[in-house]
């Protein structure tokens, strides 16, 4: 079997999930404050289990328990779960929309949980059957497949886990809730784009089948792909939908080594609805991935929202382009050129970083420009 390479993923009972994983490593910013970290009702009595779970969780997200330590100001374990600790902005961004206790995953207006749903919520690190409710009503990992390939424990690789259905890197939270998610009002980026955000299918049961690792950017096995279709076939889930492809150059669609059109034929000839993004390449020909005649092969889309922001230039002209910009006037900065290196020089990750190329800038004569705000 091969071993796919994860571009995003997702499965559900109506959407099933899968999780990319990347570094969990956060700069240290120099401005904190105190953020409050609401997680609702407490899940059990054990307060000790609590309050370890709550550093967990910051450590996630600072680096380790060491730094959790010195950062958290109050753990809320008798009336209530939750924390209080110094964070920066971003930090406290990266902590909401992650997690099963996102307001996302609520269960709000669902009733009972299907009688025909055999699927469980298997235990595992920072996660247990408390985290599901009538939203979340399964969730399973596997790693045996990718742990006999791989050939050495997982977290060697330097990149924060979980060794359960969790997810560490908060892709898989994010597909998930794209295809599924529940109403939550009053939601923006910063203040942009003010409104309610929800899933496409927001009234849909999740069941989460994790089966990506941390490891080179999120790697998969096909043996732990083939044995989550087999359990969701089994679980009685009515769509997968996945966002999980391979390396270039592609399998053909009825070769057997692919383990996800293997598996998605089977789903399907069970009447189950396999639906598949069709990954990140391209515009070269031949990089649309999961083209399975039985698979729906979903391409990206866009957004009914504009983010208008003007950039002025040295020579006082003024450029109007998108970006979402929040902050101050920044006044004048070397010209951004977004080129990498290694094999992407372009991906877009680059421009995130808005590094300076100072070569690009001698050439083009060190243009200047201001970023004016949105």
């Amino acid at each position: 079997m091969s071993n796919p390479t994860l571009f995003s993923v997702v499965v559900c009972l109506l959407f099933l999930v899968l999780n990319e994983q990347d570094t969990m490593i956060t700069r240290v910013e120099a401005k904190t404050n105190v953020h409050i970290v609401y997680l609702g009702g407490r899940p059990h009595d054990d307060t000790k289990l609590i309050t370890d779970s709550h550093h967990d969780m910051l450590a996630s997200i600072v680096g380790s328990k060491e730094v959790a330590s010195k950062l958290m100001v109050y753990s809320y374990k008798h009336g209530f779960s939750g924390f209080a600790a110094k964070i920066t902005e971003s930090q406290a961004q990266r902590l909401a929309g992650v997690w099963p206790e996102s307001k996302v995953y609520n269960d709000e207006g669902l009733g009972p949980i299907p009688s025909h749903w055999k699927g469980v919520c298997q235990s595992g690190e920072l996660f247990n059957s408390t985290h599901c409710n009538r939203k979340i009503i399964g969730a399973r990992w596997f790693i045996d497949g990718f742990l006999a390939e791989y050939g050495q424990s997982l977290n060697t690789s330097g990149n924060k886990e979980f060794l359960s259905p969790r997810d560490a890197n908060g892709h898989g939270t994010h597909t998930s809730s794209t295809a599924g998610g529940s109403f939550v009002g009053n939601i923006s980026y910063k203040g942009l784009g003010m409104g309610t955000v929800r899933g496409g299918a927001p009234r849909a049961r999740l069941a989460i089948y994790k089966v990506c690792w941390n490891v080179g950017g999120g790697q998969c096995s096909s043996a732990d792909i083939l044995k989550a279709f087999d359990k969701a076939i089994h679980d009685g889930v009515h769509v997968l939908s996945l966002s999980i492809g391979s390396s270039i150059p592609l399998f053909s669609d009825i070769d057997q080594r692919d383990g996800l059109a293997t598996g998605s034929f089977h789903a399907v000839a069970k009447g189950i609805a396999v639906v598949c993004g069709a990954a990140n390449d391209g515009p070269a020909a031949q990089t649309v991935q999961n083209t399975a005649p039985w698979i729906l092969t979903v391409a990206a889309s866009s957004m009914d929202r504009a983010f208008p922001t003007p950039i002025i230039l040295g020579n006082n002209k003024t450029m109007l382009g998108q970006a979402l910009f929040t902050g101050k006037e920044i006044g004048f900065t070397g010209l951004v050129y977004p080129e990498g290196t290694g094999l992407f020089s372009d991906f877009a990750g680059v421009c995130e970083s808005l590094s300076i190329n100072h070569s690009f800038g001698r050439r083009k004569g060190g243009s200047l420009l201001l970023f004016t705000g949105a």
